[in-house]
């Protein structure tokens, strides 16, 4: 999944610390990590054909990838900030950077500076626990006893490094921001009251934060503070993940009065959160979903699914669907749908007599499913939160998943048929000729590679890790055999898939500290309780989440709003019964219905911006995916009012 891109700095800092020695430096580990994050893809496939075929597994797998993705990780760390490849929601702070630079360089200067705070913290806490694995090496090791044993100090060394660059890279993202505000300030003469007002306000806020510190406050009370603030951080655009620690570590501190206990939690969180084998199921996905991206497969899904639906009225609409369905069962990625979609579906749809409002609609609405179709890299963010088989969250979203293309190839018919003059004139007898053949060589691949990802999960021989590394296997030989994978486009793969799992495990080992926050403070009990006594319905609570999720929607990134919002819920869901499996599902689908609602709407400006075409706004691609948000709206409520739906083959 391709996470929207911050900026890391200035854009003429940016570039000079490109070319700088640190800069290369950066890009040099972050090659080393990414190539050895695509080897985990080969020591997985090689056990699955040792214990299938051979009946020899390779002992000590799960221990060699854990130790290999928290290494690979935090070598592309530095140069993953570098380039501004961290989350953040960028609505406020974009808008500040254009009209109000002296107010952006302010707050940018502000957020940098915490994020050195805190990495100084991480740091001091990681050097201590290197010395510790170096000073024994036989105790603190990794491995299968009588068998092998790594020793764990080199994987410590290679974390605590990366820690020291991210640091630096921060300081340099600080330093740049303050010599840029320096700058606009001398440029409207120094001591104009423009930019003062802006550190007058941060000086008060930060003021007001210090005399918290001097009230005695519940743990309770500390929690919801935390909540808030983290809500007020990332909407005015600080690094989602640096909000997260920042706000929780604060919290921490003033429930148990000292520091040393934060500081002790962010060093559990960063030296041992990521060594688990299952988060390797994310650069699996991403591997396999960014192979087939880079090959130009999604134009072959959708020539044959245009032709299969030749003189259906609306039928190069649900074309669209259909593909955008099949491509996301190979990518997990809803923007990268949007992306691609818009390339080659819009033109098309315009070219045989569709409006640009629905044209460009179909496209924005139906990327959706690129997170909900199994394989999906929310769920799997959505696993991770409420400790649920990522397994069992893609087998539950199939039939959602179908759901939803169907209402969508249903409504479009329905408005090609009843609302003509919304959908335009199209011309479906025209297209490229096209036989059963043919569309059946395009297809089968693709069709193969899904049943060999999802149903070899459901029909139990594999494990989420081991389907994503045969998928993202299968992706190189399907792209080689047809001719289309050169070194270029599987070297963008790697790198690209490095930075998104880099942006996404970031952000899930900063909700791990918000989680143990949450967990001290009782916050989710204490509300389930009130909850509970108010008398509160599960529909009605179920009607509000969704609401404050479409709220949230309009301002948050999905992973950032899983991330903050679920880990508060979850016991609350709990205490009313509710299955996780089925909330995971209803999560996303709302959850998605942000990427199409304004002002946020991620999957629109992606549209607006691939196409590029003057004569196309982005209110014609929200008006035309508004439709779509109310399918959206409506299949949600009916998998609340009818949970079997998401439990048929679970």
């Amino acid at each position: 999944m391709a996470a929207p891109r911050a900026s890391a700095m200035p854009p003429a800092a940016t570039e000079r610390g490109r070319q700088r020695p640190f800069g290369r430096l950066c890009a040099v580990l972050n090659v080393v990590g990414a190539v050895w994050m695509s080897a985990i893809m080969l020591l997985v496939l090689a056990d699955v054909f040792g214990r299938n075929v051979l009946g020899a597994p390779i002992a000590g797998v799960p221990e060699l990838v854990a130790y290999s993705l928290a290494g690979s990780v935090f070598l592309q760390m530095p140069n993953t900030l570098l380039t501004g490849r961290f989350v953040r929601a960028e609505l406020f702070i974009q808008s500040l950077e254009a009209r109000r630079p002296i107010a952006a360089a302010v707050f940018n200067l502000v957020f940098n500076t915490l994020g050195v705070a805190l990495f100084v913290v991480v740091l001091y806490q990681l050097f201590g626990q290197f010395a510790a694995d170096y000073a024994a090496p036989e105790r603190n090791s990794t491995g299968v006893r009588g068998i092998f044993l790594i020793p764990n100090w080199p994987l410590t060394l290679i974390i605590t490094s990366g820690v020291a660059l991210t640091l630096v890279t921060y300081a340099l993202r600080a330093a740049s921001w303050g010599l840029t505000l320096r700058r606009e300030v001398v440029a409207r003469q120094e001591g104009s009251p423009v930019g003062w007002v802006y550190i007058a306000w941060l000086t008060v806020a930060a003021a007001s934060c210090l005399a918290v510190f001097s009230l005695d406050l519940t743990r309770f009370e500390i929690g919801a503070l935390s909540f808030l603030a983290i809500i007020a951080f990332v909407l005015a655009g600080i690094d989602i993940a640096i909000g997260l620690i920042g706000a929780s570590f604060l919290a921490i501190w003033l429930m148990m009065g000292t520091p040393a206990v934060a500081a002790k939690v962010l060093k559990l969180t960063f030296d041992s959160f990521l060594r688990d084998y299952f988060f390797g199921v994310v650069p699996l996905f991403v591997l396999m979903g960014l192979i087939l991206k880079e090959t130009d497969i999604a134009a072959d899904m959708f020539q044959m699914t245009r032709w299969m639906l030749r003189g259906v009225r609306g039928g190069l609409g649900v074309a669209t669907v259909l593909a955008n369905a099949i491509f996301a069962a190979i990518t997990g990625s809803s923007i990268a749908s949007a992306a691609v979609f818009s390339k080659i579906a819009t033109p098309e749809l315009l070219r045989h007599g569709y409006s640009p409002r629905f044209s460009v609609g179909v496209v924005a609405g139906s990327s959706v499913l690129g997170m909900l179709i199994p394989p999906s890299l929310l769920l799997i963010v959505y696993g991770f939160i409420a400790q649920v088989s990522v397994g069992v969250l893609f087998i539950a979203a199939i039939v959602p998943g179908m759901v939803l293309a169907a209402a969508m190839s249903v409504t479009i018919i329905g408005m090609a048929r009843f609302w003509p003059a919304y959908v335009g004139q199209p011309d479906e007898s025209a297209g490229d000729p096209e036989s059963l053949g043919s569309a059946v060589m395009k297809l089968a691949p693709m069709l193969l590679l899904v049943t060999a990802v999802i149903g070899g999960i459901y029909a139990g021989y594999t494990t989420p890790v081991e389907a994503g590394a045969i998928g993202a296997g299968g992706a190189l030989l399907i792209a080689a055999a047809m001719g289309r994978l050169d070194a270029r486009r599987l070297w963008t793969a790697m790198i690209e898939t490095g930075h998104v799992t880099v942006s996404i495990l970031f952000l899930i080992l900063a909700a791990n500290v918000f989680t143990r926050m949450l967990a001290l403070s009782g916050l989710p009990q204490e509300m389930a309780v009130w909850l509970s006594g108010a008398g509160l319905s599960f529909i009605a609570f179920m009607t509000l989440y969704i609401i404050v999720v479409i709220f949230l929607g309009m301002f948050l990134e999905s992973v950032s709003l899983l991330l903050i919002l679920v880990p508060f819920v979850l016991p609350i869901v709990e205490t009313f019964g509710g299955d996780l499996v089925w909330f995971g599902i209803v999560t996303v689908v709302a959850v998605e219905m942000g990427l199409l609602t304004p002002p946020m709407g991620i999957a629109c400006y992606v549209v607006r911006s691939t196409l590029n075409d003057p004569d196309i706004s982005v209110r014609d691609v929200f008006a035309g995916a508004f439709p779509f948000t109310l399918i959206m709206l409506m299949v949600t409520l009916l998998l609340i009012a009818v949970p079997a739906l998401t439990l048929v083959f679970v």
